[in-house]
């Protein structure tokens, strides 16, 4: 867990926090992971052939270890350690470890580090070590390493599979202070190679071990003394634009890259310009927290990243869960940073443009028109849902229908949207934006069928957000009919995008008519299917999914005092030999992301446009019907239920905020941590405070606000960058909201409030009282 909360990244590469002198064992995990980097390789797993894409696990350039001539190395795990203390430097995106050895009566050596992975240069990475000796003189062998013999075995379920991804590994000299590694993915064919250069008041000695490109130096310590050594490092893909060759590149770097004093300055300077851009002032631990969480988010995700081709990985680069592959957590993440760093949103969903046509292909081979968008999904676009999933508690792998989550095509068409309305980019909606909304649109249309008893549309043979569900009991096909968030969000893109196809430009609609074949009669179907899909009701309250009242009542109670912990209830029932496919238990929010998604006025509205009544009455008893029925076995799951009990039942909000804050600090999940970060979480809890305690939406070119401060947080402030102005402005505090624009040539931003609208021209601030 601790190797993971303090990687450090820049939106390029991540490297765990990892000791530089431990190896990879089950208790230290160094590794390193540059963004869109994948390989895939088949394995036998349950006497089958299983193929897996993975995010490759790149040669260790963090290797630093040291000893006492003729002694063994030292490590924390073989040495006598009398203290040992990290720290992870937020503010300016550094890694500070001290550890004292104790080498006997009197004497001890001191290793303080510090470590960066460079914001400003995103090829560039640094390791300074200073070394004391304490109550002793004489020397000191440290040997540095660019290590080529690593494998994916961060995750222990996955370690029946094939995680043996590097081949051709070749090292070499090309200075005296220099070495490099470079090798090749198996099967993708990625290039990577990465140059070292170490610094020490002493002869450098390089030799190769291959896959190993080793530098040593032999120090002289005097009592009381410090001395220093440097290791700058540069890593290259071939993936990389405007380079020949990625060893050409790294060697150049790094012997062009200045010392670590020198590269020091540019990297706080980047981080400073990313604290400020995403400014939050939160107080007391929740603040501290979640201030945590934006670091992981802009190591993963940082203006970089707007130039390259990547999605977003749910487990960020800090680990090998989930293979690095992306799925709906964009959902969660976007809305964040549509108001902080909008390229960066345009890029992730440029990521799935280029991706368009294998979605195209992938419905066109089930069947259906448009765009079907996979799951999971790791370099070209294909769905890398595994076919099987092993149960740790049982023992036994299972088959795996999560690739039935047709949702996520609504996430993405989700996010398009309201990327468009925080950024006003009708350039990116009115072309690559518009595409995507009608081929998804186009998908959903053409998986509705109409069922004359019910004279509605329904969508069959689905999965939702639940994963928990994924076949009626004792069905022999998987899949789930007219599951209700699939269902509304369906109906949701269709009247969006039926609202762009008016909007656009006529010479635009007719291009866009021309290349998709889009005529009349389809927009009278889509006009249709979004007014008439089935949202199923039980007792007064809306079902997950058609029949889910049906189902069985889980004993709950005594589930909890068998077990304890219940997140993971469908691994605890299979291994009994039971299902929790019988019962009406959800892993975590399925209908109640309604809530999240959708402000309550838009909810109804879409309701009402299904030609059904959502009062207040029946979302609580919604809202109170799924909060007693789910376990909480994804970090999502607190987030969600903080965010809408925030307007459905305040009193019991924080507790869910706080599940959500602590989620990865706690390692709630049980283990998962230290298997990379929660990036959706992180990023939603701090949506949870920009959005949702806020009730800031952006919409018909205005902030429309409507604040709900919980007790625990009623006083916050934060920065937003909409429209073009930089630097927004909004705190609440003490039942007042104060805005302020900065000064600049753009136009008043105008602010709806319940009781009221503003307008705020550039360089003017306004405490607005907030209705009781």
């Amino acid at each position: 867990m601790r190797e993971s909360l303090c990687a450090l990244g820049n939106g390029y590469f991540a490297t765990r926090g990892a000791l530089p002198e431990c190896s990879a064992d089950e208790v230290h995990y160094p590794g390193t992971y540059a963004a869109g980097v994948y390989n895939r390789l088949v394995s036998e797993v349950a006497g089958r052939h299983v193929e897996n894409e993975d995010m490759v696990n790149l040669p260790n350039w963090l290797p630093l270890r040291f000893r006492l001539p003729g002694g063994p190395w030292l490590t924390p795990d073989t040495a006598h350690v009398l203290d040992h203390g990290e720290t992870l430097h937020l503010s300016s995106g550094l890694l500070e470890r001290r550890t004292r050895y104790g080498l006997g009566p009197g004497r001890a050596l001191l290793v303080r580090q510090h470590r960066f992975v460079h914001m400003a240069d995103p090829h560039l990475a640094g390791l300074r070590t200073d070394f004391t000796a304490e109550g002793f003189s004489g020397a000191l062998e440290t040997e540095a390493a660019l290590d080529g013999d690593v494998t994916n075995t961060g995750v222990p379920r996955y370690r029946d599979l094939d995680g043996r991804h590097l081949t051709h590994v070749l090292t070499g000299t090309t200075a005296a202070d220099t070495v490099w590694l470079r090798c090749r993915t198996r099967t993708s064919d990625v290039r990577v190679a990465l140059a070292a250069r170490l610094t020490a008041p002493a002869p450098v000695t390089n030799r190769h071990d291959r896959p190993r490109a080793l530098q040593s130096t032999r120090l002289d310590l005097a009592a009381g003394d410090t001395v220093t050594v440097d290791k700058i490092v540069a890593l290259h893909t071939s993936r990389d634009p405007a380079i020949s060759d990625p060893l050409h590149a790294a060697v150049d770097r790094v012997v062009r890259a200045g010392g670590f004093d020198e590269l020091l300055p540019p990297h706080l300077t980047a981080w400073d310009q990313l604290w400020r851009r995403a400014e939050l002032d939160v107080p007391g631990e929740a603040g501290r927290i979640l201030r945590l969480h934006l670091f992981h988010v802009l190591q993963t995700l940082s203006p970089h990243t707007a130039d390259l081709d990547v999605g977003v990985p749910a487990r960020g680069l800090h680990g090998e869960a989930y293979r690095g592959h992306v799925f709906w957590d964009e959902l969660f993440v976007l809305p964040y940073l549509n108001l902080h760093f909008p390229e960066v949103s345009r890029a992730l969903l440029h990521h799935r443009h280029r991706r368009l046509e294998r979605a195209r292909t992938a419905a066109r081979d089930a069947g259906r028109r448009g765009a079907m968008y996979p799951w999971q999904s790791g370099s070209d676009g294909r769905e890398e849902a595994q076919q099987l999933h092993l149960n740790p508690r049982s023992g036994r792998w299972l088959p795996d229908h999560s690739d039935l989550q047709h949702h996520v095509g609504s996430a993405i068409a989700y996010n398009v949207w309201q990327y468009c309305e925080a950024s006003g980019d009708q350039e990116f909606l009115h072309t690559k934006g518009a595409e995507m909304l009608l081929n998804v649109s186009r998908f959903w249309a053409d998986s509705a069928t109409f069922d004359d008893r019910l004279g509605r549309y329904r969508i069959k043979g689905v999965v939702g957000p639940d994963e928990y569900h994924d076949a009626y009991p004792d069905a022999t096909e998987p899949g789930l009919d007219d599951n209700a968030y699939t269902n509304v969000t369906a109906a949701w893109v269709l009247a969006r995008t039926l609202d762009v196809l008016r909007g656009l430009p006529e010479p635009r609609r007719r291009e866009l008519a021309e290349r998709t074949g889009l005529d009349a009669r389809e927009l009278e179907k889509w006009e249709e299917v979004s007014r008439t899909l089935h949202v199923p009701l039980h007792h007064g309250v809306i079902s997950q999914f058609e029949g889910y009242g049906e189902l069985a009542e889980l004993d709950w109670r005594g589930y909890r005092h068998r077990y304890g912990d219940i997140r993971r209830l469908d691994r605890l029932l299979e291994a009994e030999g039971d299902s929790v496919n019988r019962y009406q238990a959800s892993k975590q929010a399925d209908v109640l992301m309604l809530g999240y998604l959708f402000s309550p006025a838009e909810l109804r509205g879409i309701f009402r446009r299904l030609g059904m009544n959502l009062d207040e009455r029946t979302w609580r008893r919604t809202v109170d019907h799924y909060l007693h029925r789910t376990s909480h076995g994804s970090t999502l799951s607190g987030l969600v239920h903080g965010w809408v009990l925030a307007r459905a039942r305040r009193a019991d909000a924080w507790q869910f905020c706080q599940e959500a804050l602590r989620a990865d600090i706690a390692d709630i999940q049980g283990g998962t941590t230290g298997e990379g970060i929660h990036l959706g979480a992180m990023a939603g809890t701090l949506d949870l405070v920009q959005r949702g305690l806020t009730g800031l939406e952006t919409r018909g070119g205005a902030l429309w606000l409507d604040p709900v401060p919980l007790p625990e947080l009623s006083s916050y402030g934060f920065t937003l960058r909409y429209h073009g102005h930089w630097g927004v402005r909004l705190r609440l505090e003490h039942g007042l909201l104060e805005i302020t624009v900065p000064s600049s040539g753009r136009s008043a931003i105008e602010v709806h409030l319940p009781d009221r609208t503003v307008r705020l021209q550039p360089g003017e601030t306004d405490r607005l009282a907030l209705p009781d």
